[in-house]
């Protein structure tokens, strides 16, 4: 098999890499070692940043969540919903963080407003007792799997290859270069591509090393609880310092309650602990007590794709945004090979867009990302939407109570 552009990776940011690609009029092929968004994409907590978690400490961070947060608005239509967000900042709370957080929002152009508590409770009439002030901003709500398979149709529908169930068993490279690639599963042949793009997130590492190059990832884990709680309007999230169990993403009839934060060695290998689950409940719980009390429906952890020279940077510090990079490896003498890590599920197309922009440069392909301007295929129709996770297998923890209801 050839290909101009073999993307490995199969989650938002790789199919937006070979949508990006097919649009511009690149020979692309990508391949997926299981169903579409079976890794980060489709474990995550959903959540589509306005950028207002990040606004105080990192302002770049912010700007690009609020963009892509309104770049993601109109071009996917029911893969996310607009439910709007509400910080929320109780009695014991640091009163000048939530002063902090309003002024920056405001600087990096974010819509927020404090809103009175009383409107809060109108919007979510199980709102804490002990709610002392809101903001309200622009958050929403992401479904993984129906944003990874609109693209991965709409990469098609341009004249890329997908595959699925297709693991990428081995890379092969001479003088410098990747010359061809052994893909198992569903392709099971070798791969000859002008160009290698490493889109597997939190397995970046065990990806470049199949070619001699050295990406040093810090996969980081956290936990996701799924309960049935009908009518939640409004994202919420806790305004304090980034910490376990802030943020509760509202769906029809459930909210997912998120999420820890513990480092691992193994994106494939890790405990699943009961103490996250049961921290999620109480500190969940604080913002919106009903949902302390509730059974758990469905629980699942994801993995972040964290690169490691920039975690040693933070020293340990939670609170502010991971940016992504993109790894040219001619650096490390691998000319037609790149990796790209980190980042959020809101940027995913703005990180596809930039490893496309370097791949043409390379390949000397003179064409424009018009990824920000076209609508996804099924975008305004949720079974067309759910018709397409299941042709590309993309069913996903993070949003199969959303995709089975409807």
């Amino acid at each position: 098999m050839e290909t101009t552009v073999l993307v490995v990776g199969g989650g938002a940011t790789g199919v937006g890499v070979a949508r990006d690609l097919a649009m511009r009029g690149v020979d692309v092929t990508l391949v997926e070692r299981g169903g579409l968004s079976s890794g980060t994409s489709g474990r995550s907590h959903g959540l589509l940043h306005s950028g207002a978690r990040y606004a105080e400490a990192d302002a770049l961070g912010a700007q690009e969540c609020i963009r892509e947060n309104e770049i993601i608005r109109d071009i996917a239509g029911d893969a996310v919903r607009d439910t709007g967000g509400l910080f929320v900042s109780l009695e014991d709370d640091d009163p000048a963080y939530f002063e902090e957080k309003l002024s920056a929002c405001h600087e990096h152009g974010i819509p927020a407003e404090e809103i009175s508590v009383a409107a809060a409770r109108e919007r979510v009439p199980d709102l804490a007792a002990d709610v002392d002030r809101v903001m309200s901003v622009p958050d929403g709500v992401i479904y993984p799997s129906r944003l990874v398979a609109a693209n991965a149709a709409s990469a098609e529908e341009h004249g890329a290859d997908v595959f699925t169930h297709a693991p990428l068993e081995d890379l092969h490279v001479e003088d410098g270069e990747i010359v061809a690639a052994d893909v198992g599963g569903s392709v099971d042949d070798t791969v000859e591509a002008d160009y290698v793009v490493n889109a597997t997130g939190a397995w970046a590492g065990g990806c470049a090393a199949l070619a001699g190059v050295d990406v040093e990832m810090r996969p980081n884990k956290g936990v996701m609880v799924a309960v049935d709680y009908e009518g939640l309007g409004p994202v919420l999230n806790r305004c304090r310092d980034p910490a376990d169990g802030d943020i509760v993403i509202p769906h029809d009839r459930q909210v997912v309650l998120g999420t820890t934060s513990v480092d691992v060695d193994d994106p494939d290998e890790y405990d699943e602990e009961a103490w996250e689950v049961e921290k999620m409940f109480e500190e969940c719980g604080r913002m919106l007590p009903p949902v302390a009390d509730l059974d758990v429906s469905r629980t699942y952890w994801g993995v972040r794709p964290l690169y490691g020279p920039d975690e040693d940077s933070r020293d340990g510090s939670r609170g502010i945004s991971r940016g992504f990079f993109l790894l040219d490896h001619a650096e490390d003498g691998v000319d037609n090979f790149a990796s790209v890590v980190g980042g959020k599920l809101t940027t995913y197309r703005m990180m596809a867009a930039a490893t496309a922009d370097h791949v043409c440069d390379v390949l000397g392909v003179d064409a424009e990302c018009r990824t920000a301007d076209s609508t996804l295929p099924g975008a305004d129709d949720p079974s067309v939407l759910n018709q397409l996770v299941e042709r590309y297998d993309a069913r996903s923890p993070a949003d199969e109570d959303v995709v089975d209801a409807a």
